[in-house]
């Protein structure tokens, strides 16, 4: 049984988002204590996600020995077995710290990341899909119904007899649940109070371990924690800033595709040379690595510090680069990228100023 808020007696979550994310107390720029006589504990979820954050996780080699030494981990489904009653069966407050990799999709993820901060002192965002996100936010520019037709009713799925998920289903053994798939997909901040963020498709191994020793020297007192709402493992400036291609200011009067062009200036920014590249929105901390190799920044990194909606200001960037000066010639250039959705919110649409289409909310009779 999916353990969503009608398993547990209460009632079903709503489909449509509140204005404003559910909140609790800021927390303290002082140090979480451990419970006595016991190492703090440590929760690892994933929600709506790939499980590349996870994988990011034991990549940090032979320092996943020294998290292991330093946290109990009390909840880690990808690599143990844990069950949600025991995270229900603890004292509110706790785990010491949570991180959440994934987006919310289902009422099955919001009610676990409800829980999950409730239980915990410090919840981080981990990763683009938590975050932002990221890639799968990109259904919010279709209905549920639209999703689930692609899913269960288009040629590469062989559903001769049309069946169709349900969300309940009375059982011999009882009514069990199906977690249900909601209209509009969320970042972790629209659903709970968010501590830290680790950006990142996934977060850098390095970046990872340096937030872990963070919360670390917190816990045994010989370093500050954060500041809450602090971005952890990146920088706060724009990828174009460590990016060590030269820019000559080129004005450039259409876009390329990459496999459009058989080879790039090597110092010559990729964006002047006619490349889509959002650097110029990015937040920085990856060390410029895509656009070191030739390939443009896609922008995993999500927004630079200070940019209130990604794509406004990548669309900015690039109009600033087009040789015409007229609006409509503007445009024109403009409508030579192949994928404007894909380029301007590839990774932030969920948690952009657009969040979704009204198409979203059409549900076409879906039930």
């Amino acid at each position: 049984m999916s353990p969503t808020a009608r398993s547990n007696g209460g009632a079903k979550p709503a489909t449509k988002p509140a204005t404003k994310p559910a909140t609790k107390p800021a927390a303290k720029a002082t140090a979480p204590a451990a419970r006595a006589g016991g190492k703090p504990k440590l929760a690892i979820f994933g929600a709506a996600s790939c499980g590349g954050c996870d994988i990011a996780i034991v990549n940090i080699h032979e320092h996943i020995l020294e998290v292991a030494a330093a946290f109990e981990i009390v909840l880690w489904p990808t690599i143990m077995d844990g069950k949600y009653s025991d995270i229900e069966a603890m004292e509110d407050g706790e785990i010491t710290v949570t991180l959440v990799s994934g987006s919310m999709r289902t009422d099955e993820t919001v009610h676990l990341a409800r829980l999950l901060r409730r239980k915990s002192k410090l919840m981080v965002a981990f990763g683009s899909c938590a975050s932002e996100g990221c890639i799968p936010g990109l259904a919010n520019l279709s209905s549920r119904k639209q999703i689930l037709d692609t899913a269960f009713s288009t040629t590469s799925t062989d559903n001769p007899e049309g069946i169709r998920p349900i969300w309940e289903y009375q059982a011999p053994e009882g009514v069990l649940h199906l977690p249900e798939f909601e209209p509009m997909l969320r970042t972790l901040e629209q659903v709970v109070d968010v501590d830290y963020t680790i950006p990142g498709c996934p977060p850098e191994s390095k970046q990872i371990w340096a937030a872990l020793q963070a919360v670390v020297a917190a816990l045994d007192g010989t370093g500050p924690l954060p500041p809450k709402g602090a971005v952890l493992g990146a920088g706060e400036s724009t990828v174009c800033d460590e990016c060590a291609r030269r820019r000559d200011v080129k004005k450039i009067d259409h876009f390329v595709r990459i496999q459009q062009v058989a080879s790039f200036d090597p110092e010559i920014c990729l964006l002047e040379q006619g490349l889509p590249c959002n650097g110029p929105a990015t937040r920085n901390g990856c060390g410029a690595l895509c656009p070191s190799v030739a390939a443009p920044c896609i922008g995993c990194y999500g927004a630079a510090e200070g940019v209130v909606d990604y794509g406004a200001r990548l669309m900015s960037a690039y109009a600033s680069v087009i040789v015409a000066s007229k609006p409509d010639e503007i445009d024109k250039v403009l409508d030579g990228i192949a994928d404007p959705a894909g380029q301007f919110y590839r990774f932030s649409l969920a948690a952009s100023l657009l969040r979704s289409s009204r198409t979203a909310w059409n549900t076409d009779g879906e039930q």
